[in-house]
């Protein structure tokens, strides 16, 4: 976005002085001129950020790039006016500013906040803000250190990292490790190599500036201090994508368009994830379960972050309006199929067109439905990796559910299902979600494209559902206890088919719990 900043008016019998210099990333002030007399020599030429200017010269105006909070507060309100001129306003600069900070205040009302002129204009900024770049924001603004190091990686890791995305399309990409070599830009890098590696950036004639800059932002919008929903999870999400799209029956049937949509739907099905579910956010009152009804709110405000972003840097600028609205519908089409919730609907009909053979490619209702599908697997895929990568997963969005049941219990609200770390384990969440989610879909994906890779999904995922069952009885000895434990896992698993309080067991997408996690979702 280029910003014009404006010379301040000078009085009417004091002429503008010819000597101010403007150049492209730097502006020089001097009070040399005639017009204001000879120079003093005790005057001291002074330096601000890129802008110079002579102490004398009281209507030099200097601006501190990058520094001043003043400025971007005025540039975000004037980001906002225009913004509302067009009737759009990012999604994604809509979410609950405090949700990360305190729970209490997700209970706050507008009506309760001061309504001073004062302060309105800084309310508004901070309601464009993501859940992550408010909490950025109020760092900076509070004066606050961020504690974030910088490592600065030599020729090796880089080296390494070039090495692994040769294999990108390994069904045993190590995420965790990529993501240290590339110094936790994973998302970032591997987006990017994909859409560069299909030519699509050619063929789009997308800006690479405003490309980086997208996938910059994309990153940064999700919440590092989420266990399992945060960049990691989307680059995960995004390699699995790549691995499908790549399969016989989707490599000749899908144009390069269906390509592009379904990379950035996979980069940003998860978009400012706030590391709970939607039944949490329908019960603390939160205005995104408003906003949409209490219908799938985490998938409706990831399409809408990432619409937000789309247009806010221009990537789709160059084309047709039209095209540029019909991609954004299809980009929300295939998100909102990860939420889990839908999954029986999704699975229903996928099974249909399985019995019925009916399945046509070259159809373009037919290609998106498979998109949508494929998206749902790579989403919950996480059963289906090696034991190695799959465990990590397992444990990283067990905690976040624990997480958000410690939150409840604190504030003595009901306890989310498989969100209770004293009644829960890794073990049983996990068996429950590969029984009554991951194994149904993923037999049916292997229905539709019988491959190695699916025979090699399904023979993960039967490994690690025995792996965790071994754990659960190294764990509780063969008992009446263990029985009832087991059969409690079993009916927490009915109820993520039932009521989409499951999803995210494995590793979802969408929400906390595997409610409406799936979270994978």
């Amino acid at each position: 976005m280029e910003v014009c900043y404006q010379l301040p008016v000078l009085p009417l019998d004091r002429p503008v002085p010819k000597h101010v210099l403007s150049r492209r990333g730097a502006i020089s002030f001097s009070s040399s001129s005639s017009l204001f007399g000879a120079p003093d020599p005790r005057q001291l030429s002074q330096r601000r950020g890129a802008i110079s200017y002579d102490s004398s010269d009281q209507t030099a105006l200097y601006i501190r790039m990058l520094g001043a909070c003043v400025v971007f507060k005025q540039l975000f309100a004037r980001d906002v006016r225009v913004r509302s001129q067009v009737g759009f306003e990012p999604e994604r600069r809509s979410s609950h500013p405090y949700l990360c900070i305190d729970f209490r205040t997700l209970h706050t009302r507008l009506s309760c906040v001061s309504t001073s002129a004062s302060s309105g204009p800084e309310r508004r900024v901070h309601r464009l803000l993501s859940f992550q770049r408010y909490l950025h924001s109020s760092r900076l603004l509070r004066g606050v250190p961020q504690q974030i190091p910088l490592h600065i990686l030599d020729e090796d890791y880089t080296g390494q990292a070039r090495c692994m995305l040769e294999k990108v399309g390994n069904w045993n990409f190590d995420i965790f490790l990529f993501d240290k070599l590339t110094n936790g830009n994973s998302l970032i890098t591997l987006t990017f190599h994909l859409l560069n590696q299909y030519g699509l950036v050619e063929l789009f004639r997308l800006d690479m500036v405003k490309l980086w800059r997208f996938l910059v932002m994309v990153q940064e919008d999700y919440h590092s201090d989420n266990p399992y929903h945060n960049a990691v999870h989307a680059a995960d999400v995004t390699q699995a994508m790549y691995c499908y799209l790549r399969e016989p029956l989707l490599a000749k049937s899908l144009t390069s368009y269906d390509i592009l949509l379904g990379i950035l739907a996979a980069a940003t099905h998860d978009l400012d994830h706030p590391g709970v579910n939607q039944p949490f956010l329908i019960k603390t009152d939160h205005y995104l379960a408003t906003l949409y009804r209490n219908t799938s709110v985490l998938e409706n405000h990831h399409w809408k972050s990432a619409v937000g972003l789309f247009r806010e840097t221009g990537l789709f600028s160059h084309l047709p309006a039209e095209d540029s609205l019909s991609m954004e519908r299809e980009l929300g089409s295939l998100i909102l199929a990860t939420d889990i919730s839908r999954q029986n609907d999704y699975l229903s009909r996928f099974r249909v067109h399985l019995d019925q053979e009916d399945l046509c490619l070259s159809n373009y209702s037919h290609r998106h439905f498979i998109l949508q599908m494929a998206l749902k697997c790579a989403d919950i895929c996480n059963p289906c990796r090696p034991w190695e990568l799959s465990k990590q997963w397992s444990e990283r969005v067990t905690e976040e559910f624990f997480q958000q049941g410690d939150i409840e219990k604190k504030h003595k609200l009901e306890v989310s299902p498989l969100c209770d770390r004293q009644k829960n384990t890794v073990g049983n969440i996990q068996i429950g979600f590969i029984t009554y989610v991951a194994e149904p879909l993923f037999a049916e994906w292997a229905r539709f494209s019988d491959t190695r890779l699916s025979q090699t999904m399904l023979g993960h995922m039967g490994l690690n559902k025995a792996s965790w069952s071994g754990l659960q009885q190294e764990q509780t000895p063969v008992s009446e206890e263990a029985e009832a434990s087991i059969a409690g896992t079993d009916t927490e698993g009915a109820a993520v088919r039932r009521d989409s309080t499951t999803a995210t067991a494995t590793g979802g997408t969408s929400s906390k719990e595997i409610p409406q996690g799936s979270s994978e979702s």
